[in-house]
């Protein structure tokens, strides 16, 4: 028999439960299946592995619901309970889904390559996911950051970009340091905006389990029992990737994402992203993974634009 461990946060537990329990009472009537738990805001749930997953499944869908409505009446309960009558046969018709976001959202990798990063990340502790824009390989990184979140794998996020002026210098721009950065940092909150409810994420923010910092801020610290995620590693020195490299605990997952396509360093100063691919590639615990144009999830034209920036850096290289 496994067991299953999940936490209501941020949510009124009486509405969650409704009234003399009434929801909960439901819930277990639902999944007869299963032993269920609830004891403040944890919930234990015991019993065959496919059940888990439904009941997890139905679990996110009714928090989901509470955060966005703040209410969880027997219709509302009712609805939710009926559209999921066999929860675990839409979980294993979506092998790939890696978290559920808002109002039950699936949110999964959709490309051989995203796939092999939720498989990669499993096995190893350092992954560098390479590619071109619109390859999911943020976003990809982020829902895995989130997913072990909530499983209680770290118990925080911390996700980190290099500040790198594109042609404007930070002292000039309007506003206090925060405001500053944050334009640097919007990818990040809008990925956490379509995996997370509003409220969940502010209380994660305001409680530091999920940090948002420019990469000079990890500076000597220790970043443990937790998922650290660098994106746009291409615009980093090798002194600064090596600075975030050393930067990990003996609990830590590190995802660094790039694009060597589109460094924005000054041009007589190299990418530490491109170093580090060489330098680090035959260790162990390591792993690489090249997304290409065929992960491009964006508009078709993108693609193409990819295409016919490639073909034009080839014909360069060959002349």
């Amino acid at each position: 028999m496994n067991e299953l461990l999940l936490e209501i946060e941020g949510i009124n537990l009486s509405t969650f439960w409704g009234a003399q329990n009434s929801n909960y009472n439901q819930v277990k009537k639902h999944f007869p299946k299963l032993n269920i738990t609830a004891r403040g805001e944890q919930v234990r749930i015991r019993g065959e592995e496919t059940e888990l997953n439904a009941f997890k499944m139905v679990f996110h869908r009714l928090v989901a619901h509470v955060e966005k409505y703040n209410r969880l009446n027997k219709s509302d309960l009712e609805g939710i309970l009926d559209t999921t009558i066999d929860g675990s046969e839409e979980i294993n018709s979506n092998p790939d889904v890696i978290v559920f976001g808002p109002s039950g959202r699936l949110i999964k990798a959709r490309t051989p390559n995203q796939k092999k990063m939720v498989a990669s990340i499993l096995e190893n502790d350092i992954l560098f996911a390479i590619g071109p824009a619109g390859t999911g390989k943020t976003y990809t990184a982020v829902a895995l950051a989130v997913k072990a979140l909530k499983n209680r794998e770290v118990k925080r996020i911390v996700l980190t970009r290099p500040a790198v002026e594109a042609g404007e210098s930070l002292g000039f721009l309007p506003g206090d340091l925060k405001e500053k950065i944050d334009p640097y940092l919007r990818p990040l909150y809008d990925a956490l905006d379509d995996m997370i409810p509003a409220a969940k994420l502010n209380y994660y923010l305001e409680n530091r389990m999920i940090e948002i910092a420019p990469l000079a801020f990890m500076r000597g610290r220790t970043l443990d029992n937790a998922f650290v995620i660098l994106d746009e590693a291409q615009n980093t020195t090798d002194l600064q990737l090596k600075m975030f490299l050393t930067r990990m605990g003996p609990s830590a997952k590190f995802v660094l994402t790039g694009d060597v396509s589109q460094i924005d360093l000054p041009k007589r100063v190299a990418s530490g992203l491109v170093s580090a691919l060489e330098i680090l590639k035959n260790i162990k615990g390591i792993d690489i993974i090249k997304l290409t144009g065929s992960d491009v999830i964006r508009h078709t034209l993108v693609k193409n634009i990819i295409k016919a920036y490639d073909k034009k850096s080839q014909t360069e290289d060959d002349k």
